[in-house]
């Protein structure tokens, strides 16, 4: 490569890494906290779990009555069933009126055992960090996307930069080298780390513009499926014309369905129609820890008949290889596609990540008080010199 064009990416790096450092920062510090914060709620919030018990669950109709009394005046979006030792959760959610609370109810039972805020929960917070640095959605996502896109080409003309000019230097370029000084390291640290670490940096930037720009996620989706248009979540309407009265409410029915056609789910969630026209929303989830196989389902709330989906939130069995792509973006995204080792490794990398600014900060401060510092002439007259034993200890 020539050396004006590393020259241009060594000031592409340098002024864009100086411009984002700190955003980058926040945002790989804050996904690596979040890593691991289901098993951390899960371990420090014991009203998740119950006691089985030889008798029939409450059916969601029952838990909304209850969970109504315990949150009044507050909008039910869904109620989640988990395994048989595991507390069910009725969902209230509104994001015009910006409140997000689970009521934990005890589903063998009926009782409550815990109202909780999610939007006071610390970890809600770390996300708010990670997604809008705890500035207002309309502010926020688009810096924090802007900055992602901005990281992107960090790492792009990072690895032009370290890309060795010969051959005979390439093992060098490969180890950390722990001989020198202080500014060697950390320059290794930022260099060969960085060159490691850069591919998941990669990874984690791309699936994340997904979320930051729409014209992002069209693009991407038109390519991977040959041309065909990303559809947005819609909901299919029921028949309102076909209105029957029932003895068991058409929600406790779905559901009764769902638990029956998914035996072994990990969870099964309904939603209750949203308005007239509405119809009833379920899923199941085979693995409560990914998200992208779960199974969506519509049904009419007056027929109970199942409504078909062309967006990719249906069934599993129906979406398309690059809608399965996309469903696993977030589990991608978080590391949890490859399991526990994969969020270990999420972990890690993330950490890295945000030791990058710190070390490329520290990197160029260095350099540019090296390039500042002058010796007078005579200093050098005089180094040139043998000193005395005194000077020796004085220096």
């Amino acid at each position: 490569m020539k050396k004006s064009m590393k020259k241009f990416f060594g000031y592409l790096h340098l002024w864009l890494g100086l411009i984002s450092g700190l955003v980058v920062f926040i945002v790989a510090i804050t996904g690596c906290i979040y890593a691991f914060q289901a098993e951390i709620q899960e371990f420090t919030q014991p009203y998740r779990r119950v006691e089985v018990q030889e008798k029939p669950l409450l059916p969601p109709s029952k838990l909304a009555t209850i969970a109504d009394e315990a949150l009044p005046n507050k909008h039910l979006h869904a109620v989640m069933y988990e395994t048989a030792d595991r507390a069910a959760r009725a969902i209230y959610y509104s994001f015009e009126e910006h409140y997000y609370y689970f009521v934990y109810i005890n589903p063998y039972t009926g009782e409550v055992l815990k109202v909780k805020d999610e939007f006071a929960d610390f970890f809600r917070w770390i996300l708010d960090g990670h997604f809008y640095l705890w500035l207002p959605v309309e502010i926020g996502q688009p810096v924090v996307a802007s900055f992602t896109l901005v990281f992107v080409f960090m790492l792009i003309s990072g690895i032009v930069l370290w890309w060795p000019k010969k051959s005979k230097g390439v093992k060098k370029k490969f180890t950390l080298q722990w001989s020198g000084g202080w500014r060697r390291k950390n320059y290794d640290l930022h260099s060969v780390v960085g060159f490691y670490i850069c591919w998941l940096g990669l990874v984690f930037a791309l699936t994340g513009l997904v979320w930051g720009f729409e014209w992002y996620r069209d693009g991407m989706y038109s390519l991977l499926s040959g041309g065909k248009a990303f559809e947005a979540y819609s909901h299919p309407v029921s028949d309102s014309t076909q209105w029957q009265k029932a003895d068991i409410p058409a929600i406790d029915k779905v559901w009764h369905k769902m638990r029956a056609e998914y035996p072994t789910a990990a969870w099964i969630e309904v939603h209750p129609p949203e308005f007239a026209h509405a119809s009833i929303a379920a899923n199941a989830n085979p693995d409560a820890s990914t998200y992208w196989q779960i199974d969506y389902r519509y049904f009419d709330q007056y027929t109970l008949e199942e409504l078909s989906v062309s967006h990719q939130w249906g069934r599993l069995a129906e979406a398309s290889a690059t809608d399965k792509l996309f469903r696993m973006n977030y589990d991608i995204h978080v590391g949890a596609i490859a399991g526990l080792p994969g969020k270990v490794l999420a972990f890690l990398a993330s950490l890295t990540i945000a030791s990058l600014p710190v070390t490329g900060t520290l990197l160029w401060w260095g350099r540019r008080n090296k390039k500042n510092k002058k010796v007078p002439k005579k200093q050098k007259s005089i180094g040139k010199q043998k000193a005395p034993a005194q000077e020796l200890v004085e220096v």
